[in-house]
């Protein structure tokens, strides 16, 4: 008995300490964008990554150019843009 509810305990602890680090959300990884390339967003989608979640966020720019920014979803830092 005394076993399991440590390894209960111990595995709420380490889900609690893994969610509780810094996810940005959408809306953050949206405005890291558009300084990245200012734009209308056309779409944002979070998705599972080698190194964890990103947001990929799909911008259109003024002369019509379309923007995907990759952002880290738990630090915020810019992976990749094209």
């Amino acid at each position: 008995m005394k076993h399991s509810l440590l390894t209960s305990l111990l595995a709420f602890l380490l889900f609690t300490s893994t969610s509780a680090q810094a996810d940005i959300g959408k809306q953050e990884a949206v405005s890291i964008a558009q300084q990245v390339f200012p734009g209308r967003v056309l779409a944002v989608k979070q998705a599972e990554a080698d190194t964890g979640p990103v947001y990929r966020v799909k911008t259109l720019s003024a002369a019509g150019d379309v923007h995907i920014v990759v952002i880290d979803a738990t630090s915020g830092k810019v992976i990749s843009k094209q």
